[in-house]
């Protein structure tokens, strides 16, 4: 009596357990599937000098180029463009290299990135531009104010990844970080299913932002966070660019900052996770048309700020840029 009680609790397990895999396998497959839907439309390739580049475009007005940070393309660049493009400018998304449909070249530095902006615009037949860098678009961005000074017509740097004084060198991943990192990057479902299990590691260590500045944040920008994490997927044909990225931020030089001459803005939250704070505030102090807006907490995502800094850019841009 009690052997076959054993076994038919041992069968219910089972039976519990296989069908907790097959629900979380079903949801997986719903959830990566409309991933890939999203990718699948609303962008375009142009043939360029430097290559097939993939971008989208939203609204019309005077061109705004917004380039995305790491985990994006042109979908996180429209969605990060979205008050201008409201505002009355055509906003302007490429994906970076390695980032969905965008080759990673034999040259993927920050320079060459930059150069791509510039083979874009050719390709629209935009002669100038505001430049919206955003994360890790930071470096190219700047390079594209350098390289190109003729056509950026102002320079936005939001939580940007350029260089700043350190007085010790940033910590590098550890093999066994960069392997499990790798490993998930090359499967949609464990990127998926991380996310699911380690939610709050996931909002620390991926965006950058202290997970209990979420949990208090309004429930419109707490929804906004999980957007972004969700729009991360699919990761898998954004895998190149955001190893490109890892390879860039981890050597960055300093820029003739200088030199640039077009009006700037940079904004950062002090409690970034990525330690953008420091970079924003020492790119706008060398920038000689420069200004810096930085929050006391926010985070990389610059949470509970989003109406603030869209409004700050937004005016930014009608009061600076020289089309």
């Amino acid at each position: 009596m009690l052997s076959r009680l054993r076994r038919n609790a041992l069968a219910i397990a089972a039976l519990v357990v296989a069908a907790f895999f097959l629900v979380t396998y079903a949801v997986s497959r719903r959830d990566i599937g409309r991933a890939y839907d999203r990718v699948a439309t609303g962008s375009q390739i142009a043939q360029t000098r430097c290559g097939p580049i993939e971008y989208a475009v939203a609204g019309a007005g005077p061109p705004v180029l917004v380039v995305h940070g790491a985990g994006g393309g042109f979908d996180q660049g429209l969605e990060l463009g979205d008050s201008l493009a409201r505002s009355g400018y055509q906003v302007i998304a490429p994906s970076r290299f390695g980032y969905l449909r965008t080759a990673v070249p034999a040259d993927a530095s920050a320079a060459a990135q930059a150069d791509a902006h510039a083979c874009l615009l050719d390709a629209l037949h935009v002669g100038r531009a505001v430049v919206v860098g955003v994360s890790a678009g930071g470096p190219s961005t700047l390079q594209f104010a350098l390289r190109h000074p003729d056509r950026t017509a102002a320079l936005v740097l939001l939580v940007p990844g350029v260089y700043a004084p350190r007085p010790e060198p940033m910590a590098r991943m550890s093999r066994g970080t960069a392997f499990l990192l790798d490993t998930a990057l090359r499967s949609d479902f464990i990127f998926w299913a991380a996310g699911k299990v380690a939610h709050q590691s996931f909002i620390r260590s991926i965006l950058g932002t202290p997970p209990e500045v979420v949990a208090r944040a309004p429930a419109d920008e707490q929804a906004r966070i999980e957007r972004v994490l969700e729009n991360i997927l699919p990761v898998r044909p954004r895998r190149l660019g955001l190893v490109n990225d890892a390879a860039v931020m981890s050597s960055l030089p300093r820029y003739p900052l200088e030199k640039i001459s077009a009006p700037t803005l940079a904004i950062s939250a002090a409690d970034d996770l990525y330690g953008t704070f420091d970079a924003a505030r020492y790119t706008a102090a060398h920038v000689p048309r420069a200004r810096f807006i930085g929050y006391p907490t926010g985070g990389h995502m610059l949470v509970a700020h989003t109406a603030e800094t869209a409004a700050a850019v937004t005016d930014f841009v009608k009061t600076t840029a020289n089309f």
